[in-house]
């Protein structure tokens, strides 16, 4: 028995060193060396010893990244050394006063050495290993204290749960790191692409959102989102000495931490302003925000020689990038009201050019973030696109004259005159009223979309029109439409009112998911509407699930579940539904299982570029994900497959770049068909 344990000891052990290993190399490095596949096998194998013998299973594994409860509330940490905030250099001579400054502290007119880092704007935090095992992350907080976020930084792939041991070194005893953590741009964009869809209040920077998922109660809720991590400065560290700032990025680099690999060593400070001119035309096409270049001396002596004033140190400084801004007025701030009746205020505005584009709107997101800013019509505003996407109020920068009164949210619907409701400590106004216009125009667009019961056809202008005639009123209106009634509205002949009705019955024939997803659930969003499909299989079983039973499925918290109960226990969603199944008659194809053996595509993962002759994008989506495989839009070193039809443009070239095997149609084919 005790041999028995030993070799599973030993070979659990062995499992973890290997996926650490293969961690380090493809998070740090950015050079795997194996293949997403056989990773997964480490992992499946470990999660497998560790479930079926608790007994060889250790805190620091790596398959303990999302284990622990929702916590309550997050604890107070006490950093053992300040952390630091940046004072800020906003031009070439406020560089070169810095330096001239450092020297005369120095009492030296010889050239300083400096290390040059990119500035992330992502969330400070300190990550604290005892004996290279993480034992406590915080937020930075005031700079004294920040908040104890350790569970839900230990779901961020690239933040070591152990640290490894250098080729050259040693472990140290105590280690003290600080980083950034990030979400990207792209990442970023469809994050808030899906909250959109989900009617959920967007973030209005890369920075929010990282701060928001860092910050989640849930750990399992900061795993969904793809943060990453840039270690870049030491504090109190034993057993192993940093003699300059170059050394400690390269000699934590070693210990199997993430660092930024744009940091360059510059022997003067006109080395760090040609660097920062370099970042300034490259920061654009770095794939996460950054607002500039941080200078530090790099030897750690001079840096403890020269100290700090007020809690900003001597040694280093930021350089700030230049930001895309524009200045323009808010002519009115209109109210908006989303399918689930959430109401966002947005800023109509004088049409500025900025980064390319026109500027004509930019949301307010909600009345916290309107009173915080003091934003008000006829005011003059700084505006900024962030992550060079989404156009973003900063602040007022010129009051209007007279000024106008402050924005209040309305107390009735703008769209159909009904009350607002306001919970007491929410950021969020709802209209109460289900048949509000704009409720229902919001919905139909969402059932009618893409990954809803995809009726082509039935467009924003069809949909205003058929909401405004009151042809539909609900869902349900849409399956009791007649050509007739069609070819009365404005541009609609009969061969477009045919068209239409024949794709309003093609939809009948459709999936669970599909109208799991249209009926515009809070939260769930295609993805959980495919989870839900595959669990309970009928609409009649998923309306009657309790909370406990939709939390058992896969990915879905306690919001989500919540979101969904609540959904249902609505007496007219429920009344609602039964009428559009008793007008639309679906008849649902039923969800295939995904497959299994040696064609099996489980957790494989495909991106798809170009167009293909004998399927549509939908039709090759669908085949991926019966298989078991996942679809996502950009390619990356976890991207298992590149599907490349004709035209395919720079995903091919950075599929190549990356070695992702890439197929085309036939192939693709193929290979769901094998």
């Amino acid at each position: 028995m005790a041999d028995e344990l030993r070799r599973l000891e030993a070979e659990a052990e062995s499992l973890r060193e290997q996926i650490n290993h293969h961690n380090y190399l493809y998070h740090v490095l950015d050079q795997p060396e194996v293949t997403d596949a056989e990773y997964d096998a480490l992992m499946r194998r470990l999660e497998k010893l560790e479930r079926e013998h608790p007994e060889v299973a250790t805190p620091d594994s790596p398959t303990q990244r999302v284990g622990a409860a929702p916590a309550e509330k997050f604890a107070v940490v006490k950093h053992s050394r300040m952390m630091l905030s940046l004072s800020n250099a906003l031009s070439a001579e406020e560089m070169r006063e810095f330096d001239a400054r450092v020297k005369r502290l120095l009492r030296n007119e010889d050239d300083i050495e400096y290390v040059a880092e990119v500035k992330l704007d992502g969330v400070a935090v300190e990550l604290v290993y005892e004996d290279g095992v993480l034992k406590v992350g915080s937020t930075r907080g005031d700079g004294v204290s920040g908040e104890d976020v350790t569970q839900n930084l230990r779901t961020i792939r690239s933040v070591p749960l152990k640290l490894r041991k250098p080729e050259h070194g040693k472990i140290p005893e105590l280690l003290e790191v600080r980083g950034e953590v990030i979400l990207g741009k792209k990442p970023f964009a469809k994050l808030n692409e899906d909250r959109a869809r989900r009617d959920e209040p967007v973030f209005a920077n890369p920075r929010n959102a990282a701060a928001g998922s860092l910050r989640q109660l849930e750990p399992r809720i900061t795993a969904e989102r793809p943060l990453e991590i840039f270690c870049h400065s030491p504090g109190v560290i034993r057993g192993i000495e940093f003699k300059t700032q170059w050394d400690f990025l390269a000699g934590i680099r070693a210990l199997g931490l993430k660092v930024n690999p744009e940091s360059r060593l510059c022997r003067s400070v006109e080395e760090v302003l040609t660097y920062w001119e370099q970042m300034t035309e490259r920061r654009h096409d770095l794939p996460y925000e950054a607002d500039g270049v941080v200078a530090k001396v790099n030897s750690i002596a001079i840096q403890n020689q020269l100290g700090e004033v007020s809690r900003s140190p001597r040694w280093a400084v930021a350089y700030k990038f230049k930001a895309q801004q524009a200045e323009t007025t808010v002519n009115k701030i209109a109210v908006y009201v989303g399918r689930i009746g959430s109401l966002t205020p947005v800023a109509q505005l004088e049409p500025v050019p900025l980064g390319g584009v026109t500027i004509a709107n930019a949301s307010l997101h909600n009345l916290d973030e309107i009173q915080r800013k003091d934003v008000r019509e006829g005011d003059t505003i700084l505006l900024e696109r962030a992550g060079d996407v989404i156009p973003y109020v900063v602040r007022v920068t010129r009051k209007g004259s007279p000024r106008s009164a402050a924005f209040e949210m309305p107390k009735h619907c703008p769209e159909c005159g009904s009350a607002i409701v306001h919970e007491e400590g929410e950021v969020a106004y709802f209209c109460v009223n289900m048949n509000c216009p704009a409720r229902v125009r919001e919905s139909i667009r969402h059932f009618a979309s893409k990954y809803g019961l995809d009726i082509e056809g039935l467009g924003d202008k069809l949909v205003a029109q058929l909401v405004e005639t009151k042809l539909v009123r609900e869902l349900a209106d849409i399956y009791a439409l007649t050509e007739h009634q069609l070819i009365e509205l404005e541009r609609m002949g009969e061969k477009s009112a045919r068209n239409l009705l024949d794709r309003i019955d093609h939809s009948r024939n459709t999936t669970l998911d599909r109208l799991i997803n249209g009926l515009g659930i809070r939260h769930v969003g295609e993805r959980t509407a495919r989870q839900l499909a595959s669990r309970f299989h009928t609409i009649e079983k998923l309306t009657e699930a309790s909370e406990d039973e939709l939390r058992a499925v896969r990915d879905i918290g306690p919001e989500v579940a919540r979101s969904i109960r609540e959904y249902f226990d609505e007496r007219r969603n429920r009344d609602g539904l039964e009428r559009l199944l008793a007008r639309a008659k679906f008849k649902f194809e039923r969800l295939p299982e995904p497959a299994s053996g040696r064609g099996a595509l489980r957790d494989k993962t495909f991106v798809l570029t170009g167009t293909m002759a004998k399927l549509t994008r939908e039709e090759a989506e669908r085949k991926i994900l019966e298989a078991g495989g996942r679809v996502t839009s950009s390619v990356s070193s976890k991207t298992d497959f590149l599907v490349a039809g004709e035209d395919p443009g720079s995903k091919l070239r950075k599929a190549n770049h990356l070695g992702v095997k890439t197929l085309n149609e036939e192939q693709f084919l193929a290979l769901i068909e094998a």
